[in-house]
């Protein structure tokens, strides 16, 4: 099915995917924030009278192969055999948990309550940080899956390319952002070439995930690559300097309990920020005229949000490169 296809699912054919797992649609449901897939929560009865709730998720035509997204199935098996706290897929009789509809990737998830924490304290941070070290022990024993790597060529040069070819970028903001976002990249490179990568979360800030009193749940594994474990030790400890540096002890006390971690690789966080930045960037770029990045990014593509940028990868130089 084709992109608009995807953008213009309707009930109907959200109900009957969620119904394959047994019971039957009331008719309620609540389209849930979701930039790239299109997710969705269906209130289902069964004939016991029960009521529950799932998630069911439409994967966006054209991101993710077949492979890729049962590569995120299979970490999220593996985790909950860990003992990780996560939401895994639900498998109809023949043990399957993705489909096909009409062309569109699909899965169904049990809805999971929680909440989001802002602010955490020392005992989640820690406790946090244990369950983080599982999912890496889980990450770095998988054979080799078919999911991106993080470096400089997939999250710098090849979003820098394409946003030099979309003729999104001003003409006058064109020459200076090739030029930071080049000397950034390759700063990047070189930071990172000494370090090893493995299977991470990829995307582990705390938006991601849910607490259920100080007990944690990781979610929204769509983005899981390899890269330094690191990476999802920084997108976790946000704040300034020395909250940073705080949260990231005690966030580490947890984890070194259950694996140690090379406090060497905390030089290499910018690098890390700066990619995502560009790969961020790009991504934006490329939704542009999706209405849902047109709804929650109404700047993307104007004259504010090039300077934006182009103030944030100065900012981001003089970190890596001081001497630019």
């Amino acid at each position: 099915m084709s992109v608009e296809g995807f953008t213009e699912l309707v009930p109907e054919r959200i109900f009957k995917f969620a119904e394959r797992f047994g019971g039957t649609a009331t008719g309620r449901f609540l389209g849930l924030n979701a930039l790239e897939n299109r997710v969705y929560e269906v209130e289902i009865e069964h004939d016991d009278g029960r009521m529950e709730k799932r998630i069911v998720k439409f994967y966006r035509p054209g991101r993710w192969s077949r492979q890729t997204v049962e590569a995120e199935h299979q970490f999220l098996k593996s985790c909950a055999a860990a003992e990780v706290p996560v939401v895994q897929p639900i498998a109809d009789e023949s043990g399957r948990t993705l489909f096909d509809d009409q062309g569109i990737l699909c899965a169904a998830f049990p809805k999971m309550r929680g909440r989001l924490e802002s602010d955490l304290n020392r005992t989640q941070l820690e406790r946090l940080g244990r369950y983080l070290a599982r999912l890496h022990n889980v990450g770095a024993a998988m054979p080799p899956q078919p999911r991106q790597r993080l470096d400089a060529g997939t999250f710098g040069r090849a979003p820098l390319a394409f946003m030099l070819e979309s003729g999104a970028m001003p003409a006058d903001v064109r020459p200076r952002y090739e030029t930071v976002a080049t000397r950034v990249i390759d700063a990047c490179e070189q930071a990172l070439k000494p370090w090893p990568a493995q299977l991470v979360h990829g995307d582990c800030h705390q938006g991601n995930v849910l607490w259920n009193g100080d007990e944690p749940v990781f979610i929204d594994f769509d983005d899981i690559l390899y890269a330094p474990p690191v990476q999802d030790i920084w997108m976790l400890t946000g704040g300034d300097p020395e909250e940073q540096s705080r949260k990231r002890g005690e966030l580490l006390d947890g984890y070194e309990q259950i694996r140690d971690f090379d406090w060497g690789s905390l030089a290499i966080v910018e690098a890390l920020r700066s990619l995502r930045m560009i790969h961020f960037a790009g991504w934006l770029i490329r939704r542009r005229d999706d209405g849902a990045i047109k709804q929650a990014f109404p700047l993307v593509g104007t004259d504010r949000f090039w300077q934006e940028q182009l103030e944030g990868l100065y900012a981001q130089s003089e970190k890596l490169s001081p001497s630019f």
